[in-house]
């Protein structure tokens, strides 16, 4: 059974605009995923606890993301990169483009941790472009930021196992991803138009197809039909816990999330 999860446009002014994902009911352990175009400072400073943040830049970015955060950090990540930031028990951090109006294509990535996780101390990866494993198969370029896929494995260990996959295809080329059995997969397009377990997605904000989790591994198709494409591919094992929200913050119980807004608003997640 495939069920279907609404892309929703978003805009902020006239310097960010996306499709945002946002069905963790459907997508766990991926609480929300923004595909973003970001070309000025968009967000201040703000507060993230019990999961972790994780921006991506597509190669085609025409510009890098300046982030720093509450533990010091400061941090340039570059068209290609990745930065993976485990808010924990709480941190706060801001990114923005480095050069005012030019364009910033990225994924805004939101990953649950697990319940015994989301009380530890923050703490943040980074990935490098020359660093992301490249396969190469007939027809298909396929950077692995997070993850494994034919024979190529990212060398970043994050707090929760997921799978991104930055996937170009040809015109009418096919690519067959292996799902781990009990594992979430879904495909979001990025440009072009695909056909992914037989369901065609465009990247005009179509509905994205989620396949019911099962305890068999199974096999993803993706085909270009017309014309080159690009997609991304999530994957990951569910977290069979609650989610509580409230703003940036999101927990497993209601009392760990009042506990984090408490100590936010006694400066315990620190400043930027």
């Amino acid at each position: 059974m495939t069920a279907f999860a609404p892309l929703r446009r978003m805009n902020l002014g006239g310097q960010f605009h996306a499709f945002g994902l946002h069905a963790p009911e459907l997508t766990s352990p991926f609480l929300g995923i923004d595909h973003a175009w970001m070309s000025g400072p968009t967000f201040p400073p703000h507060p993230h606890a019990g999961f972790s943040a994780v921006s991506y830049l597509f190669l085609d970015s025409e510009t890098w993301v300046n982030n720093r955060d509450s533990l010091g950090g400061r941090q340039k990540i570059l068209p290609g990169g990745l930065h993976w930031t485990a808010a924990g028990r709480g941190v706060v951090h801001e990114e923005h483009p480095a050069e005012p109006g030019k364009t910033v294509h990225m994924l805004q990535i939101f990953v649950n941790l697990p319940q015994a996780k989301q009380g530890d101390a923050p703490f943040a990866l980074a990935l490098a472009p020359h660093d992301v494993p490249v396969a190469t198969l007939p027809g298909a370029k396929v950077r692995v930021p997070l993850g494994e896929f034919a024979g190529q494995r990212s060398p970043l260990q994050p707090p929760t196992e997921v799978r991104l996959l930055d996937i170009s295809l040809d015109d009418g080329a096919v690519l067959d991803v292996p799902v781990p059995a009990g594992h979430t997969a879904f495909v979001l397009p990025i440009f072009g138009r695909v056909v992914a377990d037989g369901e065609a997605l465009d990247s005009d904000g179509s509905p994205v197809p989620v396949a019911e989790v099962t305890d068999q591994p199974r096999v993803v198709q993706i085909r270009a039909p017309q014309g080159p494409a690009k997609v991304a591919l999530f994957s990951g094992a569910p977290l069979d816990q609650p989610v509580f929200w409230q703003g940036p913050m999101a927990m497993a119980s209601a009392q760990a999330l009042d506990q984090a807004m408490s100590a936010y608003q006694r400066g315990e997640f620190g400043q930027i």
